[in-house]
């Protein structure tokens, strides 16, 4: 492979790692999601591109794993973000109010005096 084949793709994958940066900062979900398949596609065919070619040049070698790395600290960031979020949702939502209702809006909720309804 040559030199020249990898730089456009990882050129655009670091691109994309960016604007998913962006979508993160700015909370844009819709950006977040659209960027983030991009970034799997081209991370996955540099990632072909380069075990095809058998051996890279340090400097392509680096900025690959520099892509890799920023992809990993997204994904802790996005993975803490829905924690935090999780977190919130339990406070404004206990689990004793989750599934109060089934199919068709029908009460599940059970009166504590059972004895005492006619």
């Amino acid at each position: 492979m040559s030199k020249t084949s990898l730089n456009p793709l990882l050129a655009e994958l670091e691109t994309a790692l960016g604007q998913v940066q962006l979508a993160l900062s700015q909370r844009d979900a819709v950006l977040l999601e659209r960027q983030a398949s991009q970034v799997q596609q081209l991370m996955a065919e540099a990632l072909k591109l380069a075990r095809s070619s058998g051996s890279l040049p340090p400097e392509l070698r680096q900025r690959l794993v520099q892509a890799s790395a920023q992809m990993a600290a997204q994904r802790q960031t996005l993975g803490r973000a829905t924690a935090a979020l999780d977190r919130a949702l339990d406070v404004l939502m206990p689990a004793e109010l989750v599934g109060l209702y089934g199919e068709g809006g029908r009460n599940l909720r059970r009166r504590s005096t059972d004895s005492l309804t006619a």
